[in-house]
Formats: structure tokens, sequence, C-alpha cells
């Protein structure tokens, strides 16, 4: 489990989760430096693709926000594309649309990934063209394959 949340937010993992199994990064959903917040750095994209790399694929891998919309679908396009090197980001962004017509992947951390991994630009340019999800209050569930095909 990986759960996106502001530093001051409330949130109790629930007893099934092993706290070995769960992933807490504190950030605020903001895509620019601001005083008093928490902005995504590159530290927790790294430790995002480390606890990725080492999830064991034996149960679903949970990616969890506030609203669900704007971090936790950032984490998942970007975990999708660290755990598959060879996937096409652009494919795999308008998967993510087809998938979660709500999803507004924060814009910084789509760029901090595009340079951990070496994607010279072409994720940000995908989330890029894929555009603003449509209005919701909060987004929905979705599942966003890792494999081809």
């Amino acid at each position: 489990m990986i759960t996106l949340l502001s530093p001051q937010t409330p949130f109790d993992r629930p007893p099934s989760v092993d706290p070995a199994r769960h992933l807490v990064l504190d950030m605020n959903d903001i895509s620019a430096r601001l005083e008093g917040m928490t902005a995504p750095e590159e530290s927790h994209i790294v430790r995002l693709l480390d606890f990725a790399a080492g999830w064991d694929r034996s149960r679903p891998l949970l990616i969890h926000c506030w609203m669900g919309i704007s971090r936790s679908t950032a984490a998942a396009y970007i975990t999708a594309l660290g755990l598959n090197p060879s996937r096409d980001e652009e494919e795999m962004a308008l998967e993510l649309r087809r998938r979660a017509p709500s999803a507004t992947p924060n814009a910084r951390m789509v760029a901090l990934a595009d340079r951990v991994l070496d994607r010279q630009g072409r994720m940000i340019a995908a989330v890029s063209r894929i555009g603003r999800g449509a209005d919701a209050a909060h987004g929905t569930p979705f599942v966003l394959p890792l494999d081809d095909g």
C-alpha cells in the first residue's frame, strides 16, 4: 500500500496491512514549491520506485491519496513505467485517461520521475497531452495494467 497525503493529514493504516508493506509519502498536492507546504521532491519519487521494485506482486498494490485525482494517479503512472521500462509513456498515459477519466496527475511528480527514470521529457509530454481530467469531487478506483497486452 502506498499512501500519499499532506504531512498533517491523519490516516490509520488498516490492520490487515503489514507496516513493512506500507509506504507513506508525506507531500502536499502542489506542483511548485510553496512556503509552508511540502512539495513532491526527487527523494519521494526514488522511495516510490524503490518500494514498487520490492513489491512481490502476490497481492494488488493499492496507491491512494486524499482525493484520488492528482498524487495517486501520478504515482500509479510513475510506478507502471518504473516497473516496465519498455512501456511507451504516451500509451500508458492514454490508458490512465481511459481508466481514470478524472485523473490529473501531479505535474511536479511526473517531471521528477521523468528525470529519475531518464525518460527525456516523454512522461511530461504524454501527461500534458492527456490534459486535465474530468471535473470530479473525488477519483474513482481503477486498475492500471502493468504488463503489455
